[in-house]
């Protein structure tokens, strides 16, 4: 998956946005204003940091070389994804989808409904 690809697919989420906070090396995907998805465009291969079921991230982490514990985040809670071809593109767009749904739900009951 490259970056373009990428972006796409988080943006055909609903009510995403993307910006740059931390400088033009780190691409920031929000919904409704709650970050759920960085990506550095730096890096190579390309890499992203997306949010994770504790038990789940670690799992994900003991199963693949290619997912390592969030660079710069609570590690408990994100996971760093690289990709490097080694990860089959149904399991980073589902690894996408998780990180979308928790920030989803950690949302106001009125801002969950405005998604529906």
């Amino acid at each position: 998956m490259d970056v373009e690809t990428l972006r796409s697919y988080c943006l055909a989420k609903k009510a995403v946005t993307e910006d740059f906070p931390f400088g033009e090396d780190t691409l920031v995907f929000r919904v409704m204003h709650k970050i759920f998805l960085l990506v550095s465009l730096s890096s190579s291969p390309l890499q992203f940091n997306a949010k994770c079921d504790p038990a789940k991230a670690i799992e994900l982490r003991e199963q693949y070389d290619a997912v390592q514990p969030g660079y710069h985040m609570n590690k408990k809670h994100w996971n760093t994804i690289v990709l490097d071809g080694s990860l089959p593109t149904k399991l980073v767009k589902e690894m996408i989808d998780d990180t979308y749904m928790l920030i989803v739900k950690s949302l106001p009951k009125k801002d969950r409904e405005a998604l529906t």
